[in-house]
C-alpha cells in the first residue's frame, strides 16, 4: 500500500480535488472581496476600478491562508465520498487494507499542502498583506476609503521635557511613518497641554517629523502648520517592532523578529503565537482529515448520511473557532503561545484518531 499504485491513486485524486477546490474558494473570495471593494468606486472621484482589483488580489492569499483548513475538510469529504459510493473504498477494505493504511494518501495530501502553504503560501500572503496596507493607507488617507484598520497600538513617550501619547490610523514601512497621526502632550500636572493632528509622522533620529499639522491647545485657537517637529527617545527599531503586525511577517521571518523584539524589550507573545500557529498548520490540516475521514467510512451507495456530513462540517468548524480564540489568548499572554497553538491540534488529533480507531475496531 505503502507508495504503491493505490497509494498514489488516492493522493493525486486527494490533491487534484485539493486543488479545485482551492481554485473555486480563491474565485469566490475575489468576487466576494471586489464587489465590497468596488462599491465605494463611485463614492470617490480617482478611484478606479483597477485599484479595487489590484487591492483585493492582494488581500486573496492571506484570506486564502485563513480559509485553508475549511478546503481540507471539505475537499476530504467530497474526494472520499466520491470514493465511497465509486465502492472502491469498498474494494481496498475487502481487500485486507484497514483504515489506517488506506487513510495515509490523504494525511500526506494534508502534509503536503500545509508545506506548501507554509512555505510558498505564507510569504506570498505576507508580502502582499504588507503592500495592501500601505495601498489602502494611501487610498485612506487621500480619499478617506477603505476597510476599516485593525486597532493600532499607541505609543507613549516620555523625555525630559515632554510626555506624549502617539496614535495612527494606520502605518507604513515597519511602523515607522504614520499616517492620520494624533500627537497628544500632557503637562506636569498629567493635563492636556496641546495636541497636534499630522497628515503624516515620520520617525527621524531623535524627532517625529510631522506634516500637514493642526495644533490645538486649550483655550486657544487651532494652529496650522505645514511642518513641525516633536523630539523622541524612540529607536526606529524599537517602532518597527512594536508596530508590525504579525500576519505582514514571513513564518521563516518571525524568528528574528522575536529576537530582534527581546532585545528591545517589546512583548513577543503575538509573533510567538504567529509562528508556532504557522508551524502547526499542517498538523491542523491532518487533524481537518481525519475528521473529514470519521464521516466517510460508512458505505452507502446513493446516500451518505447527511447528519455524519454535518456533524463533520460542525467539528471542523469548532475546531477553527476554538483555534482562533485560543490564538486571541496566546497573543494577549493569556495563555502560553506554545500552548494557544498546539492544543485544539493535538486534541483534534486524537479526537479524530479515536473514532476512526472506534468504527475500525469497534
Amino acid at each position: 500500500m505503502f507508495f504503491g499504485t493505490l497509494f498514489r491513486y488516492f493522493l493525486k485524486r486527494h490533491l487534484l480535488t485539493l486543488m479545485w477546490f482551492f481554485i473555486g474558494v480563491a474565485c469566490l473570495i475575489f468576487v466576494i472581496d471586489f464587489i465590497e471593494t468596488s462599491s465605494i468606486s463611485s463614492e470617490v472621484a480617482g478611484f478606479t476600478l483597477l485599484d479595487g482589483v489590484i487591492l483585493t488580489l492582494l488581500r486573496v492569499p492571506l484570506l486564502l491562508q485563513q480559509t485553508l483548513p475549511f478546503v481540507l475538510l471539505i475537499g476530504g469529504i467530497t474526494v472520499m465520498i466520491a470514493l465511497n459510493r465509486r465502492q472502491e473504498l469498498v474494494v481496498t477494505r475487502a481487500a485486507g487494507i484497514s483504515v489506517w493504511q488506506f487513510i495515509m494518501p490523504f494525511v500526506t495530501g494534508a502534509i503536503i499542502t500545509g508545506l506548501i502553504a507554509l512555505f510558498v503560501l505564507n510569504p506570498l500572503a505576507a508580502n502582499s498583506m504588507r503592500m495592501a496596507t500601505e495601498m489602502e493607507a494611501d487610498l485612506r488617507s487621500s480619499k478617506q476609503i477603505g476597510h476599516k484598520e485593525e486597532t493600532i497600538p499607541w505609543l507613549r513617550q516620555i523625555t525630559e521635557t515632554d510626555d506624549v501619547i502617539i496614535g495612527a490610523q494606520s502605518v507604513e514601512d515597519n511602523g515607522t511613518t504614520l499616517r492620520q497621526a494624533v500627537f497628544i502632550h500632557f503637562g506636569p500636572d498629567h493635563r492636556i497641554i496641546m495636541r497636534q493632528d499630522a497628515d503624516t509622522a515620520k520617525l527621524k533620529h531623535g524627532y517625529w517629523l510631522l506634516n500637514k499639522v493642526t495644533e490645538a491647545k486649550p483655550g486657544q485657537i487651532p494652529v496650522e502648520l505645514e511642518t513641525t517637529q516633536v523630539s523622541t527617545n524612540l529607536e526606529q527599531e524599537f517602532v518597527q517592532e512594536r508596530l508590525t503586525k504579525p500576519d505582514t511577517v514571513a513564518f521563516l521571518d518571525i524568528p528574528a523578529k522575536i529576537r530582534a523584539a527581546r532585545a528591545l524589550g517589546v512583548s513577543t507573545y503575538a509573533l510567538e503565537t504567529q509562528f508556532h500557529s504557522l508551524a502547526s498548520m499542517p498538523f491542523l490540516l491532518v487533524a481537518m482529515t481525519l475528521i473529514s475521514a470519521t464521516v466517510s467510512l460508512k458505505f452507502s451507495r446513493f446516500n451518505q448520511s447527511q447528519a455524519m456530513i454535518l456533524g463533520g462540517v460542525i467539528s471542523g468548524f469548532m475546531l477553527y473557532v476554538i483555534s482562533v480564540l485560543v490564538k486571541a489568548f496566546g497573543s494577549s499572554g493569556a495563555v502560553p503561545p506554545f500552548v494557544a497553538a498546539w492544543i485544539p491540534v493535538v486534541v483534534a488529533m486524537f479526537l479524530g484518531s479515536t473514532i476512526l480507531l472506534h468504527q475500525e475496531d469497534g
